[in-house]
């Protein structure tokens, strides 16, 4: 079997990407187009206002990560955080990934919530893309830091 590098891992803004978006979706790892019926309801279903991080508000969730990364005794290889989503790139620690996400999600709400901000911040779930050589690992850190904030 394969030992895993790393992974990179993406989550969501509250009410931002949701199911049935014109840019595409992921449902149980297999990306999806657009569906309208589907991102109606997902809106109408929406329990709160759509959140986008301004520039201090995404300073903040990054330093948020790095602490909590640090805590856990994982390395962040690459984190780029957007008005509407998170990548983190991660060196490969004995923790499950969904506990991992969690301990992050919350270490940015919380954070957030410190600096005064109100309601919900992410979406339920994440998307996760193993890196199981150096190559991928490579690809995936480049993907991110490729990227503007």
């Amino acid at each position: 079997m394969a030992r895993t590098l790393g992974y990179m891992v993406t989550f969501t803004t509250y009410g931002t990407w949701l199911q049935g978006d014109a840019k595409g979706f992921i449902k149980d790892g297999e990306v999806r187009g657009e569906n309208i019926a589907l991102k109606k309801s997902n809106v109408e279903n929406l329990a709160g206002a759509v959140v986008r991080l301004g520039r201090r508000e995404k300073e903040i969730v990054r330093e948020a990560i790095i602490k909590a990364a640090k805590r856990l005794k994982q390395k962040i290889l690459a984190i780029a955080v957007y008005s509407n989503h998170a990548h983190l790139v991660c060196e490969y620690v004995d923790v499950p990934i969904e506990v991992i996400v969690g301990y992050y999600k919350n270490a940015g709400r919380v954070a957030l919530r410190k600096s005064g901000f109100k309601g919900k911040v992410w979406t339920s779930g994440y998307d996760k893309r193993y890196c199981f050589d150096e190559k991928a690992l490579r690809k995936r850190i480049e993907y991110v830091k490729g990227h503007r904030v």
